[in-house]
Protein backbone atom coordinates (compact mmCIF):
# COMPACT_ATOMS: atom_id res chain seq x y z
CA UNK A 1 0.00 0.00 0.00
CA UNK A 2 1.37 3.64 -0.80
CA UNK A 3 1.21 6.68 1.30
CA UNK A 4 -1.96 7.97 -0.82
CA UNK A 5 -3.92 4.76 -0.49
CA UNK A 6 -2.61 4.98 3.71
CA UNK A 7 -4.17 8.50 3.40
CA UNK A 8 -7.19 7.86 2.08
CA UNK A 9 -7.41 5.35 4.59
CA UNK A 10 -7.16 7.81 7.24
CA UNK A 11 -9.27 9.88 5.51
CA UNK A 12 -12.09 7.40 5.99
CA UNK A 13 -11.20 6.64 9.75
CA UNK A 14 -12.04 10.76 10.87
CA UNK A 15 -15.10 10.31 8.79
CA UNK A 16 -16.25 7.02 10.26
CA UNK A 17 -15.37 8.48 13.74
CA UNK A 18 -17.37 11.81 12.90
CA UNK A 19 -20.55 9.70 11.81
CA UNK A 20 -20.17 7.87 14.77
CA UNK A 21 -20.88 10.81 17.52
CA UNK A 22 -23.61 11.92 14.79
CA UNK A 23 -25.25 8.56 14.68
CA UNK A 24 -24.53 7.99 18.75
CA UNK A 25 -22.80 4.98 18.51
CA UNK A 26 -19.86 5.31 20.55
CA UNK A 27 -18.78 1.63 20.92
CA UNK A 28 -18.13 2.36 16.93
CA UNK A 29 -15.49 5.32 18.18
CA UNK A 30 -14.19 3.33 20.82
CA UNK A 31 -12.93 1.10 18.89
CA UNK A 32 -10.72 3.71 16.96
CA UNK A 33 -9.35 4.75 20.18
CA UNK A 34 -6.44 3.55 21.76
CA UNK A 35 -6.81 3.19 25.34
CA UNK A 36 -6.24 5.25 27.12
CA UNK A 37 -6.11 8.58 24.19
CA UNK A 38 -5.91 11.97 24.72
CA UNK A 39 -7.90 15.16 23.27
CA UNK A 40 -7.21 19.20 23.99
CA UNK A 41 -10.24 21.57 23.20
CA UNK A 42 -11.61 24.33 24.28
CA UNK A 43 -12.79 22.42 27.03
CA UNK A 44 -9.10 21.66 28.16
CA UNK A 45 -6.68 18.59 27.91
CA UNK A 46 -8.01 15.54 29.29
CA UNK A 47 -6.59 11.74 28.65
CA UNK A 48 -9.87 9.31 28.82
CA UNK A 49 -10.34 5.43 28.67
CA UNK A 50 -13.65 3.76 26.55
CA UNK A 51 -15.63 3.91 29.62
CA UNK A 52 -14.91 7.37 29.82
CA UNK A 53 -15.62 8.07 25.80
CA UNK A 54 -18.97 6.40 26.37
CA UNK A 55 -19.59 8.51 29.49
CA UNK A 56 -19.01 12.04 27.28
CA UNK A 57 -20.77 10.45 24.55
CA UNK A 58 -24.12 10.31 26.41
CA UNK A 59 -24.02 13.75 27.23
CA UNK A 60 -26.36 15.13 25.60
CA UNK A 61 -25.53 18.53 26.86
CA UNK A 62 -23.78 19.34 23.31
CA UNK A 63 -24.90 17.01 20.65
CA UNK A 64 -22.98 16.50 17.12
CA UNK A 65 -25.92 16.81 14.29
CA UNK A 66 -24.17 17.50 10.54
CA UNK A 67 -20.29 18.10 10.06
CA UNK A 68 -18.24 18.77 7.20
CA UNK A 69 -14.13 17.66 7.17
CA UNK A 70 -12.51 19.65 4.76
CA UNK A 71 -8.78 20.63 3.54
CA UNK A 72 -7.73 16.84 4.84
CA UNK A 73 -3.53 16.84 4.73
CA UNK A 74 -1.96 13.37 6.42
CA UNK A 75 1.60 13.30 6.98
CA UNK A 76 3.42 9.56 7.73
CA UNK A 77 6.41 10.55 10.17
CA UNK A 78 7.16 6.64 10.04
CA UNK A 79 5.45 3.66 8.25
CA UNK A 80 3.15 2.96 11.54
CA UNK A 81 2.32 6.54 12.55
CA UNK A 82 -0.01 9.59 11.08
CA UNK A 83 -0.99 12.40 11.32
CA UNK A 84 -3.75 14.49 10.14
CA UNK A 85 -5.31 18.01 10.02
CA UNK A 86 -7.93 19.47 8.88
CA UNK A 87 -11.22 21.74 8.87
CA UNK A 88 -14.04 20.79 10.60
CA UNK A 89 -17.44 22.22 9.92
CA UNK A 90 -20.04 21.28 12.97
CA UNK A 91 -23.41 21.74 13.44
CA UNK A 92 -24.26 21.07 17.32
CA UNK A 93 -27.02 21.08 19.38
CA UNK A 94 -27.12 22.43 23.37
CA UNK A 95 -29.89 21.78 25.60
CA UNK A 96 -32.09 21.99 21.46
CA UNK A 97 -30.58 24.94 20.09
CA UNK A 98 -28.71 24.96 16.97
CA UNK A 99 -25.16 26.05 17.10
CA UNK A 100 -22.07 26.26 14.21
CA UNK A 101 -18.32 25.97 14.97
CA UNK A 102 -15.37 26.12 12.89
CA UNK A 103 -12.17 24.70 13.84
CA UNK A 104 -9.28 23.16 12.84
CA UNK A 105 -8.06 19.54 14.34
CA UNK A 106 -5.55 16.96 14.00
CA UNK A 107 -5.50 13.28 15.00
CA UNK A 108 -2.30 11.26 15.26
CA UNK A 109 -3.24 7.56 14.75
CA UNK A 110 -0.84 4.68 15.31
CA UNK A 111 -1.09 1.29 13.72
CA UNK A 112 -1.27 -1.69 15.68
CA UNK A 113 -1.56 -5.53 15.11
CA UNK A 114 -5.53 -4.85 15.02
CA UNK A 115 -5.29 -2.05 12.56
CA UNK A 116 -4.98 2.16 12.87
CA UNK A 117 -6.13 3.75 16.25
CA UNK A 118 -6.45 7.14 17.47
CA UNK A 119 -4.08 7.87 19.90
CA UNK A 120 -4.25 12.17 20.54
CA UNK A 121 -7.05 14.34 19.15
CA UNK A 122 -7.21 18.31 19.05
CA UNK A 123 -9.19 20.61 18.36
CA UNK A 124 -8.80 24.43 17.98
CA UNK A 125 -11.91 26.86 17.33
CA UNK A 126 -11.59 29.13 14.12
CA UNK A 127 -10.93 32.53 14.93
CA UNK A 128 -14.11 35.11 14.21
CA UNK A 129 -13.11 36.84 10.78
CA UNK A 130 -13.77 40.59 10.68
Amino acid sequence: MNTTQHAQEIEGLEQAFWQSMVDGKPNIATGMLTEPALMVSGHGAMKFDHAAYKKMAADDTYRLVNFKLSKMDVIFPRDDLAVATYHASQTMEKQGKSMQMEAFDSSTWIRLHEGWKCVAHTESPQAPTA
